[in-house]
């Protein structure tokens, strides 16, 4: 798949995007547009659009990163517990801090995501069983221990409902004034791309790193860095997305390979085109009402994980 096709794909369904809702505005309408309908285009369509695609583009090249560390297909943020354990801190900075700003709950839910990550990590390292396989289901438990956990203290505090807005992801309220701190992920997203190759070779070993000159620990500590604050902007902003990160890059292995920098710009793309489909489809299935992206990437995104499970244990 060549790279103009992806970037066409997400001009077409960003221009979709914006004219899709309830009050009907038509590409026609930008030469007279009345006060309400730039209105809703400037405080509503443009940010939902905005924090769709950022969204989509950091979570996949967290997925990558993820992979390219732990050698395995299978692990992303959804499958390691760093979404849980991001939700996790989410709900601590609720019970500690009623009126933290963002800012506050962002680093407080970064520290449980990036020690969640670390835990996972350490859990790998001692799993003497490598299967590609068994090590996402490792972590997929881990990940539902801290669910578990999370579901216990919010019913204890009385804060379920407060925690409910994180369970599915959800691009709905998406307006000004409440997505911009997916803004974060950006200067994340260009370290990831310097680091490209350093990830890569880090992939490949401690021992083989250290054998060129790599400090591998420092190399796979900024990935989990990268990776931890990266999830946690998108969980505090827009919600869980699951199976973004795992699905995006296994897609682009099949035709571009394994080295990092050359699938990085194809992974961002496919990410941001398919959250884009995703959110589409969610919003015009049973129009006027939505259902939440958690769900359609959820649906579509498990779908395509069992598709990749099949697919290798085929050729195995």
């Amino acid at each position: 798949m060549k790279k103009r096709y992806l970037l066409i794909a997400l001009i077409l369904l960003s221009i979709t995007s914006l004219f899709i809702g309830v009050k009907d505005i038509t590409p026609f309408d930008l030469f007279q547009l009345s006060e309400e309908q730039l209105e809703i285009l400037l405080i509503s369509r443009f940010p939902r659009l905005m924090s769709i695609i950022i969204a989509g583009i950091s979570m996949s090249i967290c997925g990558l990163i993820m992979q390219q560390l732990t050698r395995n297909k299978f692990v992303s943020p959804t499958t390691a517990g760093t979404m849980d354990s991001a939700r996790f801190g989410i709900l601590v900075s609720l019970m500690l801090f009623a009126s933290a700003s963002p800012i506050q709950k962002m680093l407080v839910a970064f520290v449980f995501a990036l020690l969640g990550t670390f835990i996972f990590m350490k859990i790998l390292d001692r799993i003497k069983y490598r299967d590609a396989i068994f090590i996402p289901i490792v972590g997929l438990m881990f990940g539902n221990i801290v669910g578990s956990a999370t579901t216990f203290f919010a019913y204890k505090n009385d804060l379920i409902q407060n925690m409910s807005s994180w369970l599915q992801g959800n691009f709905s309220m998406m307006i000004q004034g409440r997505y911009e701190l997916l803004y974060l992920s950006i200067p994340l997203v260009l370290i990831a791309y310097f680091y490209a190759d350093k990830f890569t070779i880090a992939g490949m070993g401690e021992e083989f790193s250290k054998n060129l000159g790599l400090n591998h620990q420092q190399v796979v500590n900024i990935g989990l860095v990268i990776v931890a604050l990266v999830t946690t902007v998108v969980v505090l902003t827009v919600g869980m997305i699951p199976f973004l990160g795992l699905i995006i890059p296994n897609i682009v292995t099949m035709y571009r390979g394994d080295h990092l920098r050359n699938s990085l710009s194809h992974t961002a793309l496919l990410g941001a085109v398919f959250v884009l489909f995703c959110d589409i489809f969610g919003r015009v299935i049973i129009y006027p009402y939505e259902i939440p992206i958690g769900l359609t990437v959820g649906v579509i995104g498990s779908g395509i994980f069992l598709y990749l499970i099949m697919r290798r244990k085929a050729y195995e």
